[in-house]
């Protein structure tokens, strides 16, 4: 026992012990002088000595008892207060988790190992329709199809104890027959219950919202489709008449029994319907860069052979009105491997400007490149003496249908896509484009653009042999459109090449098999039978002979999946209209009475 609780005991003892000793000697005094009168027999001092030996051991276990029995008492309360207390947090936590409970949105469920409900929040009722008791008798399965039970029960099936949460969402039906989305979370207590947790939510607004999307997005790609097919459909009209008109005015333009008046006059015809074919052209080639269609095709080329073939095809205008075209390349510009005609397309578009908004001067385009290893940088410019750019206008000339005003716009016409094509063109090269100009003080256009330095591959020995008027080439036309006809025959039969002529897909396979032709000039879309399908029938046809006689595209389908397509039909080679009557003979005598595997 402890000092301080002995000292405590004997300090708490004393009182009792005086107690008793007092009691002794009232008794004595009492029993002996007032009822015996015998006051010989009072003794004080014994009965103190007697009750005091007598008291202590006993006052001091009467005191230990009070003392244990108080703090029994005092242990007791502890305990008492302390079961209030927790008997109170248990029913403030209770309350809370009550309220919590019943304002959940989502539901909240747990399930024994053995697949029986343990708990179902409230908020079920706000999500199913269906009271808590209502809820609670209904088998699993009631609610959702049986191919997503058995998904979920898979889910459920492959949980781990204290493992993360696996989450499905699936169709189920309220109470009243409504379709819903439910969104569920289902884990495995670590705690060795292995009971199984779920909370689910609502999500039908959220499904909805993804199927309005997708319907959305499924409308977007119907809508880009019927553009692109309207283009395709569009320029394909406008390139069919185009045809006959450039055509006939070249095969004019080339005559020598017009006046200078007629000859002036077919030159503008012809123009314009460049201008046009242009206009087609560009609007065509936005389309495509802005429904994101356009793909590189890095290869090999001569950055300067390029500057030099860009500038010859404008030589020609340039020089119609006055001004000089040169070419400035510094001598130890290499080739690169980038997307050489796209780069071509750009330095087209500049020099068509430059040649358009210039009146007297010259024309510059200077290629520097400055390497890094084996890394270049190639910087394209095209310098002119024309009107010039206000500075105000500088940050829009790249814009679509953007021109520099609307004055410019009416003077020089223009549809204002080329520079926007030209900007897609090398940022999708990851390069830099711009423009440096003053009004009145002429303007240099150029780019930058970044990729490897290559070595051209020797170039191929392909003989073509020039058309020869003894050879007697047979060649077979088949295309619908008879002023096309009669155009492909004019630009023709000078160079004795004998034409026959069939005006859809049937009649152009039955040619075939009638008779022998040294090359086949096909359209695409015809009526009765297109040129796709007649040629899978003509190499059909061909394919017991083991080998098949050249057929080549002559078609207003020009986009690079429509030539794909023309070449996975079986055809050689594609030639696209209008036509232009040196490639027309070139391709003539490229293919004529070539024969190959069929």
């Amino acid at each position: 026992m402890k000092p301080a609780v002995v000292k405590d005991r004997i300090f708490k003892t004393a009182p009792t012990v005086g107690l008793i000793v007092a009691a002794a000697l009232i008794a004595d005094y009492v029993v002996n002088v007032l009822v015996l009168r015998n006051l010989g027999a009072f003794t004080p001092f014994t009965t103190l000595i007697i009750a005091t030996v007598v008291a202590t051991p006993l006052a001091y276990w009467l005191t230990s008892q009070r003392m244990r029995l108080e703090q029994m008492r005092d242990d007791l309360s502890a305990s008492v207060e302390a079961q209030r207390r927790a008997i109170e947090q248990y029913r403030e936590a209770d309350r809370l988790y009550r309220l919590l409970g019943d304002n959940l949105t989502d539901h909240v469920a747990l399930w024994s190992p053995k697949g029986e409900r343990i708990y179902s929040s409230p908020s079920i009722e706000r999500i199913t329709g269906y009271t808590h008791e209502e809820f609670m008798a209904l088998p699993p399965q009631a609610m959702v199809s049986e191919a997503d039970f058995k998904r979920v029960q898979g889910v459920i099936r492959g949980l781990e104890a204290g493992g993360p949460p696996v989450h499905a969402d699936y169709e189920s039906t309220r109470k009243d027959g409504r379709v819903i989305w439910l969104e569920s979370s289902y884990s495995r207590l670590g705690d060795g219950s292995n009971i199984l947790l779920v909370t689910s939510r609502d999500i039908t607004q959220r499904k909805q919202l993804e199927i309005d999307i997708a319907k959305a997005l499924e409308l977007a790609e119907a809508a880009s489709a019927a553009k692109s097919d309207f283009l395709a459909n569009m320029t394909h009209e406008l390139r069919t008449p185009l045809t006959a008109i450039i055509g006939f005015a070249e095969v004019l333009r080339r005559s020598r029994n017009l006046n200078k008046t007629a000859a002036r006059h077919v030159g503008h015809i012809l123009d314009a319907s460049n201008t046009l074919l242009s206009v087609v052209n560009d609007v065509l080639d936005f389309s495509r860069l802005e429904a994101g269609g356009l793909e590189l095709d890095p290869g090999p080329f001569d950055p300067a052979a390029m500057a030099s073939s860009c500038a010859a095809l404008v030589e020609e205008r340039a020089v119609a009105k006055g001004l000089k075209v040169q070419v400035r390349a510094a001598s130890n510009v290499a080739p690169m491997n980038l997307d050489g005609p796209r780069l071509s397309q750009v330095l087209l578009n500049f020099l068509s400007n430059a040649v358009k908004f210039t009146a007297h001067g010259s024309i510059t385009v200077a290629l520097t490149q400055t390497i890094d290893g084996d890394q270049a940088v190639l910087r394209g410019e095209v310098i002119d003496t024309g009107i010039g750019i206000a500075a105000e206008n500088r940050e829009a000339i790249f814009d679509r249908f953007s021109q520099a005003d609307a004055a410019v716009s009416r003077r020089f016409g223009g549809t204002g896509l080329g520079l926007a094509i030209s900007r897609r063109i090398i940022e999708r090269m990851e390069g830099q484009i711009g423009v440096d100009s003053a009004e009145g003080q002429g303007s240099t256009f150029w780019f930058e653009v970044r990729g490897p330095l290559a070595e051209l591959p020797a170039p191929e020995a392909e003989e073509v042999s020039l058309l020869d008027a003894e050879a007697g080439v047979r060649l077979l036309l088949v295309e619908d459109n008879a002023v096309n006809r009669e155009l492909i025959r004019t630009m023709l039969e000078p160079f004795g090449i004998g034409v026959e002529t069939a005006n859809d897909g049937v009649a152009g396979v039955e040619a075939m098999r009638q008779g022998q032709f040294d090359l086949v000039l096909m359209d695409v879309q015809m009526p009765v039978m297109d040129g796709l399908t007649a040629t899978r029938e003509i190499r059909a046809m061909e394919g017991a002979r083991g080998a098949a006689t050249p057929i080549v595209a002559m078609t207003a389908n020009v986009l690079p999946e429509q030539i794909a397509t023309c070449l996975a039909a079986g055809m050689d080679d594609h030639l696209g209209k209008p036509i232009n009557p040196t490639k027309l003979l070139e391709t003539v005598a490229r293919w004529s009475g070539r024969v190959h595997a069929a």
